[in-house]
Formats: C-alpha cells, sequence, structure tokens
C-alpha cells in the first residue's frame, strides 16, 4: 500500500504542502529577542531544505527513468507491459488481494493518524547553533584566534615576499572561512553563494550587442571597468562599447588610450610587454572582496563588537580603580610580603610570579571550574580556557583513544559516555 510509486508521490506532495504552510505561519510570528530570531530563521531554513530534498525525489519519480511508475499507472487500467489483454476484474481484485495483506501485516495502518501535531511541534523546536562564550549567541564576533595569529605573524619583518604572500593568503584564508561561518549562523535565510555571484565580474559570454550590456546600468559597467583597470568615465553606451571591447580582443593588445591613468596597462616599449598578475594574486584579491563584502554585511555586528570591547576596558579600569581605592590604606611593604608569600584567596599566578589582582579574577569568571572526562578529569578554570581545551593536545589524545574524531560536532561533550 504505502510502498507504491503513486501513494509515496501523494505523500511528498502532502509533505511539502504541510511544510510550506509551517514556514508560513512561522514567519508571521514576530521573534521577541535576537535569540528567538535565530531559532525562527534556522527552523524555516530546516523546512526549505527538508522541501528541496522531498522536491527531488519528486523530479526523480517524475522523470520514470526505470519506467516504474509508467507500469502501476498501466496497471490500475487493466493493462501490462507484458501482455497487451488482461482482465480489469482480475487486475482489480489482485490489487485488493494486496491492499488486505498489507494491512493485516500492519494492523496500526487502519487508524488514521493525524500528524498536524506532529508537525505542529517542529515550531516549538530549538536548533542547536554553535556559539562561542565571546560570540554572545551571534551579537559579537570572536576573533580571539585570529588575532593571534596576526600579532605572532611575520608581517612587519623582513621575509621573501613568496613567504609573505604565502602567510597573507592562509590568514585571509583564515578570516573568511570564520567571517562566511559566522553569517551563515547569523542569517541562515541568506545565500552567500549567491550575494558573492551578484559582485562578480560580467560574463561577456552571455551578451552578444553594445545595446543588452548597457540595461546593466552605469554603476554595474563602472565596477566592471575598474576591475580590469579600464577608463570608467563618459556615458552608459562609452562605457558598454568599451567593456564589449574585451570580448574579443584581449586585454592585453587593447590600445593605451582605453586605460585609466596609473592602471598596469600594456607598456608599448618596441612591442607589447604584458603584466600578468599571478593565480595567487588573482585568489588573494578574490578572498580580500569576499572579506570586504561580508564586513559590509556584518557591519552592525563589527560596530556592536568594537562597542563592548570598550566597554569591557571601561569596566576593567573601573574594577582596577576599586580594588586600588581597598588597598590604599596598607602600606607598600605590607602588600609586598602580603603578596609573595600568601595567597588565601588562592589565586591564579601571573606571569610574574605573584597572584593576579582579583578584580581580573572575577572579570575572566576564573572562579568556575569545567571538568572534563575525556582529558582524565582534568579542571579547567574560566570559560574561555574551556572552550579553547577542544583543540588542545590533552583533549585531541582523549578523542584519539575513544576512537571518535574530534571536530565541532563533539564540542561542549565532555562525558565519555555521552561522546560513546
Amino acid at each position: 500500500m504505502s510502498s507504491t510509486l503513486l501513494e509515496v508521490t501523494r505523500a511528498s506532495h502532502e509533505e511539502v504542502e504541510r511544510l510550506e504552510r509551517l514556514v508560513v505561519k512561522d514567519l508571521q510570528t514576530d521573534p521577541p529577542t535576537n535569540k528567538d530570531r535565530l531559532h525562527q530563521s534556522h527552523r524555516v531554513r530546516n523546512m526549505i531544505e527538508q522541501i528541496t530534498s522531498t522536491t527531488h525525489k519528486l523530479i526523480e519519480i517524475y522523470e520514470d527513468k526505470d519506467n516504474a511508475r509508467k507500469d502501476e499507472i498501466a496497471a490500475l487500467g487493466g493493462q501490462s507491459s507484458t501482455s497487451a489483454n488482461v482482465n480489469v476484474f482480475s487486475a482489480f481484485y489482485d490489487r485488493l488481494k494486496e491492499i488486505r495483506e498489507y494491512h493485516r501485516r500492519h494492523p496500526a495502518a487502519r487508524y488514521v493518524v493525524d500528524t498536524n501535531d506532529e508537525y505542529e511541534q517542529l515550531l516549538k523546536e530549538e536548533p542547536v547553533i554553535e556559539f562561542t562564550g565571546e560570540e554572545a549567541f551571534g551579537r559579537y564576533l570572536d576573533l580571539h584566534e585570529l588575532y593571534n595569529d596576526y600579532i605572532n605573524s611575520k608581517f612587519g619583518k623582513q621575509i621573501e615576499y613568496s613567504a609573505y604572500l604565502m602567510q597573507y593568503q592562509e590568514y585571509m584564508q583564515k578570516l573568511l572561512e570564520y567571517l562566511g561561518y559566522f553569517f551563515e549562523r547569523t542569517e541562515p535565510l541568506q545565500d552567500l553563494d549567491r550575494i558573492f555571484s551578484k559582485d562578480a565580474i560580467i560574463d561577456l559570454d552571455y551578451y552578444s550587442t553594445v545595446e543588452e550590456l548597457m540595461e546593466l546600468g552605469p554603476e554595474k559597467l563602472k565596477e566592471a571597468l575598474a576591475s580590469l583597470g579600464l577608463k570608467t568615465g563618459g556615458t552608459v553606451k562609452q562605457r558598454a562599447e568599451r567593456l564589449f571591447l574585451t570580448k574579443h580582443t584581449p586585454i592585453e593588445k587593447l590600445d593605451r588610450k582605453h586605460f585609466a591613468k596609473g592602471s598596469r596597462g600594456p607598456e608599448q616599449n618596441g612591442g607589447t610587454i604584458t603584466l600578468q598578475p599571478s593565480e595567487d594574486a588573482k585568489e588573494i584579491a578574490l578572498m580580500e572582496a569576499k572579506v570586504q563584502k561580508l564586513c559590509d554585511l556584518l557591519h552592525e555586528t563589527i560596530v556592536r563588537t568594537k562597542e563592548n570591547i570598550e566597554k569591557k576596558r571601561l569596566d576593567i579600569w573601573k574594577l582596577y580603580k576599586n580594588a586600588k581605592r581597598t588597598r590604599c590604606n596598607l602600606s607598600l611593604k605590607v602588600m609586598m610580603r602580603i603578596s609573595r608569600y600568601t595567597n588565601p584567596l588562592k589565586l591564579p599566578m601571573g606571569w610574574d610570579g605573584k597572584p593576579i589582582p582579583y578584580w581580573l579574577y572575577k572579570l575572566h569568571g576564573l572562579g568556575q571550574e569545567f571538568k572534563c572526562e575525556i582529558c582524565g578529569n582534568h579542571s579547567y578554570w574560566g570559560r574561555r580556557a574551556y572552550e579553547r581545551h577542544f583543540k588542545e593536545w590533552r583533549h585531541q589524545h582523549g578523542m584519539r583513544c575513544l576512537g571518535i574524531p574530534n571536530t565541532k560536532n563533539f564540542n561542549e561533550i565532555t562525558s565519555i559516555e555521552n561522546d560513546i
């Protein structure tokens, strides 16, 4: 019964319609908080992906490459691909026998189950979204790891150009991956590939005349000309004609008058000298353009992150002044003796061998203890140290011993039983 191709088709159409109604119903509600907005966006994205997957299955059924759907429809009318004349009544009773046999083997199928409640539960679902403590559920960026890579790099030192290019390329790749992953988590309904494709250089293969190029508008033509180093002035028709020249003429063979001043156009010195950028330079330029686009899309988040960092600095200064005011009655010698020989609060030691200030201890939440069974019940003090330990050697060794890959899916899981 449910295994027939027509029944699968009907059920798939019903599932698509139900999911479409749920998407509309979910988007009609206005989420009160940023957390609820993210949950709603990820729910809608999951339902859209489910609709897309079901639609692909329906397309495969309608294409009917193995003629199974055609044979099933023919069987309903008493026809068969093997024999030309089949009794309609015998085909009907054979079908009835199959239905009775199916219900005999599956008694629960006799009762109609209302699946509305099951689909309604999807609207109450809270998808798991991976955010670090510093990101505060998508409100701020967490660039500490990239900042450490930057200050430990050799960008400001005298190194060979090839070494600089390789190191800069790796850094830009990491920055692009993080910003793209952050944007996908905070804006799950946006298509990042489509956003990048809109800013790509115009593909002239799709245009056969100058008039078709003029329909793109002056701004789009200006961006395309500037990317090629050509002059960007003139009317829309002049810009389109100048860009259309590059379709059949290589850029290095164009006349020098078409290039903008200061651009790296062809230089005629007894011949044409072509200055072609390397593949690495093109790749880096593309990554820089993508990073700039992501920075424009995440402008509000970047501003909030800057304000949050400035607020933290101000809080640190206030805590420092308050701690300094409480200790002003003690003499310097007494303070040195206390810090050197005693540590009543059991504060962690700083780089100078002395306990760190109490205000700094409170700021970083070093009083919170996090234990990890995978690391041998090792304790980590503070949220930041706990999050970083998933990439450290001790946790990686424990995951290898358990035979589990150390991926982001197993972050925040410290129990061996839950991992297995």
